[in-house]
This record gives structure tokens, sequence and C-alpha cells, in this order.
């Protein structure tokens, strides 16, 4: 039977090397389809996670929608927009070739490279979740990794996947706000009540650029920025949104009341900061208890230089982003694959960074975690200094099991 193939760019792969669904041009959610779309956003985040795969023209490696597609497992082909058009009916994406292929055909794949380290050669592991489907996966492995010990989410992806729209509901008012923190609330609640003995959740507090935030915003003003990359997001956004305490007090409420003694399995990291002044100005603005923990996630080269401060400051632990740190230290748009070979996540100005943060932390006794993409696993292993462990994005760290068990 004839066929064509169509050759791109994979930007996130999977496990499987054939990927098979119909393409769906629509932008809404159809179980197991293959979404064809120009480029990802937030307002697409359902139909995201219905995917099998996704087809777009536009993005780079680990743009924010990439990131929850390497968290789930779902693999994202880069191919040329005049080709968009011409994706229809049942497809098969192929990871291992980096195309699409519309008809029926059989190629031999390779699949026997081996990785030369497995999960127990990365510490702890803080695993990156994108919803309670990951975690319920990740607990459900067996034989169970004993070093995934913890799980890190991110704000927004708590938002999105409940529906939620953050600046409308921050910016309508007191009750409103407060509703907000209690419906996120509620789905943290359901998370740590699925954690295993030893187990706990770190939360990203909420990193919404104004360019994401435009599109599943209805009601409240969004400020257009010419770099929303480099804009008000962030500690900074934090600290000048009025009602974002309240939500977060309401949030804090909530898991308390419902969940007792096991509230404090949770704890939260301050996005996009900068020093040790911004550090401070935010524990007063969110008018937190000085026994109430609060870690960093490092993703500005200032910040790897403040890791020091950070830790004097009472940070109690320290999270590393690599993915924007790589594209501030080399000033390469993470997103545009035009710059793709400039975003060099080994880079040796990114792995010096990465060494001083981490003998800063060590030097303070404060527990360091640097995230790390499934490719550089083996180079960040021979490359870094021994730290406390690395944050994997879920599929990633499942297919690095199940690779070095196949390899025994």
């Amino acid at each position: 039977m004839s066929y064509r193939e169509v050759f791109g760019v994979l930007l996130v792969g999977s496990q499987s090397m054939d990927v098979r669904g119909v393409c769906n041009h629509h932008m809404k959610p159809i179980d197991g389809s293959v979404l064809v779309v120009e480029s990802l956003g937030p307002q697409l985040y359902d139909a995201i996670v219905a995917s099998s795969a996704v087809i777009c023209s536009r993005g780079g490696r680990t743009g924010h929608m990439e990131s929850l597609c390497r968290a789930r497992g779902i693999p994202v082909l880069r191919v040329g927009a005049s080709e968009l058009r011409g994706l229809v009916g049942q497809v098969t994406v192929s990871t291992d070739r980096q195309s699409v292929i519309l008809g029926e055909a059989e190629f031999t794949t390779d699949s026997s490279n081996s990785p030369a380290i497995g999960p127990d050669d990365l510490g702890s592991i803080c695993v990156v979740i994108a919803d309670l489907a990951d975690l319920r996966s990740m607990n459900e492995m067996t034989p169970r990794l004993q070093r995934a010990n913890c799980y890190f989410i991110r704000e927004e992806f708590l938002s999105f996947s409940a529906g939620l729209r953050p600046l409308d509901a921050l910016r309508t008012g007191v009750r409103s706000a407060e509703r907000y923190g209690i419906a996120i609330g509620e789905r943290l609640c359901a998370m740590i009540n699925e954690l295993l003995p030893g187990q706990r959740l770190i939360m990203r507090l909420l990193d919404l650029r104004s360019d994401d935030a435009a599109k599943i915003t209805t009601e409240a003003k969004v400020g257009r920025e010419s770099n929303p990359e480099l804009g008000l997001h962030g500690a900074r956004w934090l600290l000048k949104e009025r009602n974002y305490p309240l939500a977060f007090r309401a949030l804090r409420a909530h898991v308390r009341e419902r969940l007792g003694p096991h509230a404090e399995r949770l704890t939260f990291a301050v996005p996009f900061i900068n020093d040790s002044d911004e550090y401070h100005c935010l524990r007063r603005h969110l008018d937190l208890p000085s026994d109430l923990p609060l870690s960093v996630f490092i993703e500005t080269p200032a910040a790897v230089y403040s890791a020091a401060d950070f830790c004097a400051a009472g940070a109690s632990e320290l999270f590393v982003g690599t993915k924007d740190l790589v594209q501030f230290y080399l000033a390469a748009d993470r997103g545009n694959y035009a710059v793709s070979s400039s975003y060099q996540t080994r880079h040796p100005a990114v792995l010096a960074g990465l060494r001083h943060l981490i003998e800063s932390a060590r030097t303070a006794g404060t527990p360091v975690y640097v995230f790390v993409l499934g490719a550089d696993v083996e180079h960040y292993v021979e490359n870094l200094p021994a730290l406390d462990g690395f944050m994997m994005c879920t599929a990633e760290l499942q297919r690095l099991a199940h690779e070095a068990i196949k390899s025994r």
C-alpha cells in the first residue's frame, strides 16, 4: 500500500517508537487523537492531555506545554508549517525516524541503545508531574522506584487541570481569590492522599507569563509585554498581585483542615526569583509564619550566584530549573526552534554555573535538586559534583527505569 512520510524534528520523545491516531485539527480534546496545531499553549491543555501525540510547526524542546507532554510521555513532532494542512485521517508518528507517516508502511526500528546509568545512579529523585495521573502511574510502577521520594508540580498546571482562570479569579475580588485558593488546595489534598509513606509534594507557586495568561483570561486585563519571558511573572508578579496572599492563605488553611498533620508533607517553592531581597520581600508579602518552609526554584544566572544568600535567608531547598536557566545563560529562546542549535543543555558555561550552585548549597548544608532531561542524564551525572538528587519528568524517568531493567 502506498504511503507518504513527512520528516520533522522530534521535540519530545516517548517510550513507544510508533504512535498511531486520527489527526485532530479542532483543538478540542479527542481521546487518543494526534493533535495537529501551529503551536502549543495553555488554552490547549485539555486537548494536549487527551492526545496520543502532537504535531506542530512552532516551538522548542523545552517550552512550557512541551514540558507538559514530556511529563505525560506524549511525543511532539515539529514539521514545516506548509505540511500541517495535509495531515488528515489516520497517521503514525514515528519517534525514532522523527517523521509522521500517512498510510501503511513498515520500518525496522533500532532499540539496541541502552543507558549506561539507571535511576539508582541519580540519588534522591524528585519527579516532575503534571497532574494526579502522573503521581499514580509512578507509584503503581513495579518494581517501585524507591529513590523517587518527592513530587514537584507547578500551580498553573493544577489550575489548568481544574479548568480555572487564575487572573480572573484573583482580580475579581477577595471571595473569588479565596475560592481559587481552596480549589487548588483541594487538588493538592487529592495528591497528598495518594502519596506513599516517606513521600512528599512540592508546589511551585503560580508563574504565568503575560502571553500565556492572555490565552486563558476572559475578564481581567492582561498587560501586553514585548518580551514576556523577561517580563512580569514569577516572584516579581507575586509581589505585585494584591489578592494572591489571600488565595495562598486559603489554600494552606484548606489543606490543614482536610489533612491535619499530613499537611506537613506539602511544601512550596518560589519561581523565577533573582536574589534574597526578593525572597525576604515575598515572605513578608505572603505573610508567612517563620516556621513555614519555603524553597527556591533557581532559573536565572543571578539566582545561581545568589544561592549562598538564599540559603542564609532560610530557603529550605534549592530546585534548579535548567530549561529556563539554559536560555538565560546562552540568550537562546527555548521556544524558538530557529535558535535551537544555540540552546545547549550541556554548554560549559551552564555546567560551570551548576557546579558553583551545588558547591554553595553543599557549604550551607541546603539540599539541592537539578532538573535533567532524559537525553542529558548520563552527562550530568558524570560532570556535576555529587548532589542530593535530580528532578525528572514522569515519562522520562519511567523510560529510564524500564531501559535499566531490560539491560540487566
